[in-house]
């Protein structure tokens, strides 16, 4: 029962440190249409998760996870500007018509951008992502670097 209570305790102390943390919602298009998260982990440094779909293929799929470092660090206060950039990872994947078989792809991407968040839940955002991704004993040669726009949601 003891170790009950404190794995309880744990746990609701760690949803609501989450919880308390800002967050941000909504799309980014650039080589296709990605729906966007992000939550910010201590201080103003962020994760961003996008789950989308590219122009490259059809019924292409791709995951992006992405560690942001606040380069320029607003007070997070409603009117500010943040430039920001980081590492992250990528699986992409897609069937090819040609072949008539999936392709699997996964890699390292960066990410560089500059975002505002006005005085309104609006986040506006504009990013540049160089990307590397493997797959099929081949290097993906399409969509290297990536300019995107996204609009958020920041509660």
């Amino acid at each position: 029962m003891k170790k009950f209570l404190i794995i309880l305790v744990a746990v609701l102390g760690f949803a609501t440190v989450a919880s308390a943390q800002p967050k941000a919602l909504g799309i980014r298009i650039g080589s296709g249409v990605d729906l966007s998260y992000e939550n910010y982990a201590g201080g103003a440094n962020f994760l961003e998760f996008e789950a989308g779909l590219d122009n490259y293929h059809a019924n292409d799929f791709h995951l992006d996870g992405v560690y942001n470092f606040m380069i320029a660090e607003p007070d997070w206060t409603p009117g500010t500007w943040g430039f920001y950039a980081g590492p992250g990872a990528s699986v992409a994947a897609w069937t090819d018509s040609d072949l008539d078989e999936s392709r699997v792809y996964a890699g390292f991407l960066g990410n560089l951008g500059l975002e505002y968040t006005f005085n309104i839940p609006l986040q506006l955002s504009l990013d540049i992502r160089p990307r590397v991704m493997f797959g099929d004993g081949h290097v993906w040669t399409q969509g290297i670097f990536t300019f995107g726009f996204g609009a958020r949601y920041a509660f």
